[in-house]
């Protein structure tokens, strides 16, 4: 029976709300831009931007434990891939909190609207499963470093009866 990584299905779930994310803030962008004529507000251009980067992000993330995994015995590569995931966490945390706050303090209703809520929705989601994902990264890059420390020998000893 083959290895199956249990962090695929967690990527998986990481690209499929990146993509409904970022389709869903493209779509308030665009509507933004269209009604008031000027670009869109922070939030949403940052909830955009969250988006891209945790698609960008799982490229490397994806990548490396696949195809170079010999890397993964340099601590240098195993803690850049634990930074990358803390980066997509505290960037989607940041980004549907904002949204969120942005939208509890106007009055807004219509289909635009509904829109901007599912997007904060699934950002909250994305960031759960960021900080998930973190967490088991966290564990699996400690877990590598007891591995490469060596355990404590103790010295050979000869005690000799003097003179």
């Amino acid at each position: 029976m083959p290895n199956i990584n249990p962090m695929h299905p967690v990527r998986g779930a990481q690209a499929v709300f990146a993509i409904i994310v970022l389709g869903l803030m493209a779509y308030v962008s665009s509507w933004w831009t269209s009604h008031w004529r000027q670009s869109s507000p922070a939030q949403i251009s940052f909830l955009l931007f969250a988006a891209v980067w945790s698609l960008t992000s799982l490229l490397p993330i994806i990548l490396i434990p696949v195809k170079f995994s010999h890397l993964l015995s340099s601590a240098g590569f195993r803690w850049g891939l634990v930074a990358l995931d803390a980066l997509s966490m505290l960037f989607w945390f940041a980004g549907f909190v904002a949204l969120s706050v942005f939208l509890s303090g106007r009055i807004c209703f219509g289909q635009v609207c509904d829109v901007a809520r599912a997007g904060a929705v699934f950002g909250g989601l994305s960031w759960a499963v960021s900080a998930g994902a973190f967490a088991y990264g966290c564990y699996l890059a400690v877990k590598g470093e007891k591995r490469r420390v060596p355990a404590v020998q103790r010295p050979d000893v000869a005690m000799h009866q003097g003179i």
